[in-house]
């Protein structure tokens, strides 16, 4: 499976930084993509990347949207917003959404089901909190919530699961390989329980401070299909170093 490395900017980036960034990578992609390449930065600068990043293969996406097409939702924005931008993706059921503004599991699953009436790729976030892991519950959390952020006509074509242990993100400190394997091999059991023969299809990525430096083994495991990159990929040269980690096809 071809991996996917997407780089979630978060609330960083303004205009002229973005956009040397953006055509830093471009340049970079110039002679070929080591595996799929996404940037998803602020909404503010969408257009400029999209214009920046036309013809490189670079994808571009949002970090979130409404449940709703369109609608009385002051400082929201639609599937469909992000579709007339250029985007491709979008980010939905982040931790720091789930946390910081109380999205439910039943919440992430109408944005997820936006994104696809848009034509968007729904990247789906589900990870446990430290309290979680250590009370030996991570894996009925994360299941619950795997199960709960789906639209029950997901397809492989439509969505990619993200798996980011809430406790790794930012911190610098990263799931062991072991438990990041036994993790992945779960989550992959469970959607072939969900969805048959196409749940082998479905794209799983790991986010929690991905960076060049420990990609490699992390690209290299079994049912890892790619990385939600943070902090790394604000970074163009650590971004692309990590896609060199992925895999071509």
């Amino acid at each position: 499976m071809r991996s996917l490395i997407a780089g979630n900017w978060k609330m960083n980036g303004l205009g002229a930084d973005a956009m040397e960034r953006a055509r830093a990578l471009a340049a970079m992609a110039r002679h070929g993509l080591p595996c799929d390449l996404l940037l998803c930065p602020p909404a503010t600068v969408l257009a400029r990347l999209g214009a920046a990043l036309a013809g490189s293969g670079i994808a571009l996406g949002g970090q979130d949207c409404h449940g709703e097409d369109q609608g009385a939702f002051t400082g929201d924005i639609a599937a469909t917003m992000l579709a007339d931008l250029g985007c491709s993706h979008v980010i939905v059921g982040h931790s720091e959404r789930r946390r910081g503004h109380g999205e439910t599991d039943a919440w992430v699953a109408a944005k997820a089901a936006a994104s696809h009436r848009a034509g968007l790729v729904a990247i789906v976030c589900i990870g446990e909190s430290g309290e979680e892991r250590a009370a030996g519950r991570a894996g009925t959390v994360v299941h619950r919530q795997l199960e709960g952020s789906l639209p029950a006509n997901a397809t492989s074509a439509d969505t990619v699961l993200a798996y980011e242990p809430v406790w790794a993100i930012g911190s610098g400190k990263a799931a062991t390989l072991a438990d990041i394997r036994d993790m992945h091999g779960s989550l992959r059991a469970r959607l072939l329980a969900m969805f048959g023969e196409d749940g082998q299809a479905f794209r799983l990525l790991y986010g929690g401070s991905v960076s060049a430096a420990n990609a490699g083994p992390l690209l290299a495991l079994a049912d890892v299909d790619g990385a939600l990159v943070g902090g790394a990929s604000l970074d163009p040269g650590a971004f692309w170093r990590i896609a060199q980690g992925g895999r071509a096809g």
